[in-house]
């Protein structure tokens, strides 16, 4: 399984190509951080169009939680970075502890930070970078 982070899911809806060769056909889930970041983003901007949009997809599409075995990877996560001085985002610190308790494999997105955070724990980090 692979995890579809917030970045990958806006700009796979926006068309990007690059995001096409992330997936192929595996199957894929989202979390409901990415849920949270996408409707804090639509709610800044009173974006109802794109509100819409993602309710319906997430409706559709498999939603992990932050659960107790995420918040058990994701501090694991958060200690390794900061023992080695590396901190990043704390959303996707808590991104890849939902993908690490749920067992899946990968996290396609555009986000840096998930490289760092791929070097203490076993995801394989899907990033690509939009054309410019």
């Amino acid at each position: 399984m692979i995890i579809l982070d917030t970045s990958f899911l806006i700009d796979f809806f926006r068309g990007v190509p690059e995001t096409e060769s992330c997936i192929g056909d595996e199957i894929y889930a989202v979390t409901t951080l990415s849920y949270h970041e996408i409707f804090e983003g639509v709610k800044r901007t009173n974006a109802r169009k794109e509100g819409d949009f993602f309710r319906d997809f997430f409706e559709e599409t498999r939603v992990l939680g932050y659960s107790l075995a995420a918040a058990e990877a994701s501090s694991t996560i958060a200690a390794r970075l900061h023992n080695r001085g590396t901190p990043v985002n704390a959303l996707d610190i808590l991104i890849a502890g939902i993908a690490v308790a749920e067992g899946a494999g990968s996290i396609a997105t555009r986000d840096r930070d998930f490289l760092t955070i791929g070097e203490v724990v076993d995801l394989d980090i899907r990033l690509y970078t939009r054309g410019r």
